[in-house]
């Protein structure tokens, strides 16, 4: 499977990912939609894509202006589908680490994040690791979390809801924490 990098930097660029058992990848018409509504956020951002999958997210956000990226990615496939992505693209500003997100969160030192892009699997929200994410974000950063359906969310003390999107069966809910 192939997935179209859509803006800036590397736009137009074709990068592989895995097959949809897997991961699911974002549409391209959602991607380009979150993307032109975040562009503001990620010049110079540093940048978590926890479950990362195909890495689109993350090989975005670096194609848009963010200066780092950290690809969080449990399937061992689909991280090394992710670091020959960052290879074909001779991007040196991303780092792929392979583990759970839950695990990572465990033993990381990682320094706070602009922007974190969360898409969990779909069968398996993950929604108290998603909440231990907030704790990432630098004061008045943004978190993008991918869900599908349009029921509860995660939420936490001085991280506030400030936009939610539907595309079809895949629902987007911007946070921005307290600065």
């Amino acid at each position: 499977m192939n997935v179209r990098i859509i803006s800036g930097l590397y736009g137009g660029r074709i990068i592989d990912a895995p097959d949809r058992r897997s991961t699911h990848a974002m549409s391209e018409r959602a991607r380009n939609a979150l993307f032109n509504s975040i562009a503001s956020e990620l010049e110079g951002a540093r940048v978590l894509d926890a479950f990362a999958g195909s890495g689109s997210l993350g090989i975005e956000a670096l194609s848009r202006g963010a200066s780092y990226t950290v690809f969080i990615e449990k399937d061992r496939i689909a991280a090394k589908i992710i670091q020959k992505n960052l290879d074909l693209l001779k991007i040196q500003d991303g780092k792929v680490i392979k583990t759970t997100v839950s695990n990572w969160l465990e033993t990381s030192d990682e320094e706070l994040f602009d922007v974190i892009l969360a898409d969990p699997p779909y069968h398996d929200p993950q929604f108290s690791t998603v909440t231990r994410l907030f704790g990432l974000l630098k004061p008045g950063a943004l978190m993008v979390l991918s869900h599908s359906g349009k029921g509860e969310v995660p939420s936490k003390t001085g991280v506030v809801v400030v936009d939610n999107r539907s595309y079809g069966n895949l629902n987007l809910t911007l946070y921005r924490r307290d600065a």
